[in-house]
């Protein structure tokens, strides 16, 4: 399955549900304590991050997404750190909040990165259901995509006027159920229970054909748009009236903290399908961003540039041959995590030892290495008649080859300096004998900022002594 980066800048998401706070208490433990056998912790960091509904959120908005958020809180501290932190994020939060009641708070005490003891404070708020309603509708102009995020807490009351709601205005509803009723959710576009949640419906399953045609009945029941099943270390499953089932293995590498997955799933399906993303390459992304999710510990929100690297991973554009297109966004990625992007260029017709090497020190000058190829018709124009001896697809497959290339792209211009205006790299390197103010490019370079350096070449390492001596021998 082809997949690529969405453009969630223009993808305004609504979320309504219950939302919390995740507290978390770190510290140390080197003793028992003397009053009972169990670990003392010396609480040394207090942590809050938003929960629930509100992780929901703040996932679509670290996606680069306009996120929005309906929910029910206490009129308390704790509600006052989520409205803080949601904010900061960048969430547009209306809550409504009710004076009797505590809002949520799920206290984790985490000792050497390990959950020792989960304390819940909640109650079921009585929410007004008629005031979150005309909330809801009041924000649903632009929205492209509504998720109800359930966790069965009450601050969804009123389901189906929710869902028809969005369903007047053409907006798809995707739905992170709870409970033993799904009838509720009738109508959504998405639903996506896990496993358990599931088979607490429809019974147990006992292969992947049996939880397929079950899935296909329940759809059939509550006339639901698609259904999307969370099997843990099984992967995904997602069914589509009139469509083959679709299998999706698990991709985590190592599972540290299982904490917000099913929130990263929904929230990243919700961006991608508002940025425009069929469901199958929306679920793919989901797929994705829950693999990463589950390595973090505890509640924990997968950026833009996480999800973008991801992706390039799996496209096999992480290194290589690239479009510049292709490059351009990847340059974007490295350095939403902090690399330091060196530029170099040249023919390498016949590669030697000397280009080797070269390449190898413009690569210590920083993070990553692009290598820009002249294509065959200016190295003709530079090098005259004969030249190049390898095509540039050639050239550009020998030069991925090396361990200190990161990417190859080509350009037809006979300097790069196109190429530099857009890239702007931090370095520039050039091998030879010149002035920093002979390299080609050099003033872009410094005009914005960036580093210019030249580096020697390997003696006696030249690709037009090697091509003279192929031809006199010949």
């Amino acid at each position: 399955m082809k997949l690529s980066m969405p453009r969630f800048d223009q993808a305004p998401v609504l979320v309504v549900g219950d939302v919390m706070l995740d507290r978390y208490w770190h510290g140390g433990t080197s003793r028992i304590s003397p009053e009972a056998p169990v670990p003392v912790v010396k609480v040394e960091q207090i942590e809050d991050r938003p929960g629930g509904a509100a992780n929901v959120a703040l996932n679509i908005a670290a996606l680069g997404a306009p996120a929005r958020l309906v929910g029910v809180t206490g009129q308390d501290e704790a509600a006052d750190s989520l409205t803080e932190r949601l904010t900061a994020a960048g969430v547009d939060a209306h809550f409504q909040r009710i004076a009797t009641q505590p809002t949520i708070v799920k206290l984790r005490v985490m000792s050497r990165h390990q959950q020792l003891l989960r304390m819940d404070f909640e109650e079921s708020f009585a929410t007004d259901a008629a005031a979150l309603t005309a909330s809801v509708e009041s924000l649903l102009a632009g929205v492209k995509v509504l998720v109800l995020s359930d966790y069965g807490k009450g601050a969804l009351q009123n389901h189906q006027v929710l869902i028809q709601a969005a369903r007047t205005r053409g907006i798809p509803v995707l739905a992170d159920p709870k409970g033993k009723d799904f009838a509720i959710y009738r109508g959504a576009s998405l639903i996506t229970p896990n496993l358990n949640e599931f088979e607490t419906i429809v019974g147990r399953c006992a292969d992947e054909a049996e939880l397929v045609a079950k899935g296909a009945e329940l759809m059939r029941e509550l006339d639901l748009g698609a259904l999307l099943v969370t099997r843990g270390e099984h992967g995904m499953t997602l069914l589509r009236p009139g469509h083959p089932a679709l299998h999706l293995p698990a991709r985590a590498r190592e599972v540290f903290d299982v904490t917000g997955a099913g929130d990263t799933v929904i929230s990243t399906l919700a961006a991608s399908i508002a940025a425009g993303e069929e469901l199958p390459q929306a679920v793919a992304l989901a797929n994705l961003a829950a693999g990463i999710v589950v390595g973090k510990l505890g509640t924990a929100a997968i950026s833009a540039p996480e999800l973008r690297r991801a992706v390039q991973r799996e496209q096999g554009s992480e290194r290589g041959v690239l479009s510049l297109e292709q490059l351009l966004t990847s340059i974007d990625d490295a350095r939403a995590h902090g690399e330091k992007i060196v530029f170099t260029n040249g023919c390498f017709d016949i590669l030697h030892a000397g280009h080797v090497t070269y390449l190898e020190q413009a690569r210590a000058q920083g993070d990553r290495l692009v290598l820009a190829i002249n294509d065959d018709a200016s190295v003709a124009r530079l090098k005259g008649p004969g030249r190049p001896i390898n095509s540039v697809d050639r050239r550009m497959a020998v030069l991925a080859g090396l361990g200190a290339v990161d990417w190859v792209v080509s350009f037809s211009e006979d300097t790069p300096e196109r190429l530099l205006g857009l890239v702007k790299p931090e370095v520039l390197v050039k091998g030879g004998d010149y002035g920093i103010d002979q390299v080609v490019g050099a003033e872009i370079v410094k005009a914005y900022g960036g580093t210019v350096k030249v580096l020697g070449l390997v003696e006696n390492s030249s690709t037009t002594a090697i091509v003279n001596k192929i031809r006199e021998r010949s």
